[in-house]
């Protein structure tokens, strides 16, 4: 019941019922499911919790339900370190889940590692750990990776610009997203273009405006921003109540699709590894009808994170050798391939040397006034991991 009286605060009850760690797979989540970065993982884990929910609708795994249970941290690392540590000795877990801000990446990854339990990154950025040669216990899902993202949208606008740029770019002030702008900002001379400086804003910054003069102050023609969704955004509407007319580059997180649609903002473009659901693909559609069946609050296109993640934990399963435990699922995952059936560019591919995918496909959208729709910018490229 506690579980469950937690999700329901924070709106993402109905989980599994009565299944215990006896007679399910336990899979134990901490993600900020409330606080200012809750929109960029709150739909995602609903949309895992729905996945999860119809795998065991369909009678589960090898004969088992997965037991699902979701903690809050609010993406403090206090709290998401007391999750991770409930979830492994009381749940007994036998794979955990981090969707939340990169703060909280080290202490769970502490926990982890102390545990020997595989730990997968779903809805939070992918961490260097992942890419070759892998931490044999981290994992992740994620459609955001950090340095080949930023590699794409700046040859995205090297490719786009009309005249020589002067770039700006805008961060949270969490270690991963700090450190994306920092290594965008070192390789954007190299690509020809001028590096101005880095607007670094904390999370709970009521007035965006400041950070928004420096970039505008400093001439920039073009903004590239990777954190968050509420710092991107707040960012771009801050320069253009300033009167800035330049483009802006940010990462297409979970509002994206939703956000092009009310900022109606030709020159806003938006990057990322997953479809919109302006394609109106077979798999988006079998989504949106299962989160109207559950009677989710949060719209389809907000959910393909958490989709693909169910995807590839039912994989992973249903690959590992019996009886499934921490091990032999962490085995599993280092020997897999999911067909993301067009949510994303390509498969989700991990080998043993690889746990992020063996190639990362991106898409850039933007709003088309003159059409007065999303429309693609630029169409699937993709670069080889190794």
């Amino acid at each position: 019941m506690r579980i469950k009286i937690a999700l329901a605060a924070a709106g993402v009850a109905g989980l599994m019922g009565t299944a215990t760690a006896q007679d399910a797979y336990v899979i134990g989540v901490t993600s900020a499911l409330t606080g200012p970065p809750a929109s960029t993982y709150a739909p995602a884990m609903d949309a895992l919790r729905i996945y999860i929910d119809g795998v065991n609708a369909r009678g589960g795994i090898n004969g088992k339900k997965i037991n699902l249970v979701i903690q809050d941290d609010s993406a403090e690392p206090s709290k998401a370190v007391a999750n991770v540590k409930k979830l492994v000795s009381q749940d007994n877990a036998i794979l955990l889940i981090n969707a939340s801000l990169s703060s909280t990446y080290a202490p769970v990854v502490a926990e982890s590692r102390n545990a020997k339990i595989p730990l997968m990154f779903a809805s939070g950025v992918c961490p260097k750990e992942v890419y070759p040669p892998a931490n044999e216990l981290q994992f992740c899902t994620t459609a955001y990776a950090s340095q080949f993202d930023s590699r794409a949208a700046l040859t995205f606008v090297k490719e786009t610009a009309k005249q020589p740029v002067k770039i700006g770019f805008s961060a949270m002030a969490i270690p991963l997203s700090r450190g994306e702008m920092e290594f965008a900002a070192k390789l954007a001379p190299e690509m020809g273009m001028t590096a101005l400086g880095i607007q670094v804003v904390p999370p709970p910054t009521p007035d965006y405006t400041p950070f928004a003069t420096n970039l505008k102050d400093a001439g920039a023609n073009w903004v590239f921003s990777w954190a968050p969704w509420v710092t991107q955004v707040r960012t771009l509407e801050a320069l253009r109540r300033l009167g800035w007319e330049g483009d802006y580059i940010t990462w297409a997180h979970l509002e994206a699709e939703g956000e092009l649609k009310r900022l109606r903002d030709g020159k806003l473009f938006v990057i990322g590894a997953n479809a919109l659901f302006e394609d109106n693909l077979p798999i988006q559609k079998e989504i949106a009808e299962a989160a109207k069946k559950a009677g989710s609050k949060y719209p389809p296109d907000q959910m393909t994170e958490g989709w693909i993640a169910g995807m590839v934990i039912e994989a992973a399963l249903r690959g590992a050798k019996q009886p499934v435990t921490a091990e032999t699922l962490r085995e599993s995952m280092s020997n897999l391939k999911v067909d993301t059936k067009g949510l994303r560019g390509g498969p989700i591919e991990w080998t043993k040397d690889n746990h992020f995918r063996t190639k990362q496909f991106y898409r850039v959208y933007k709003w088309d006034p003159a059409t007065n729709k999303i429309v693609v910018a630029k169409d699937w490229f993709s670069y080889d991991v190794k």
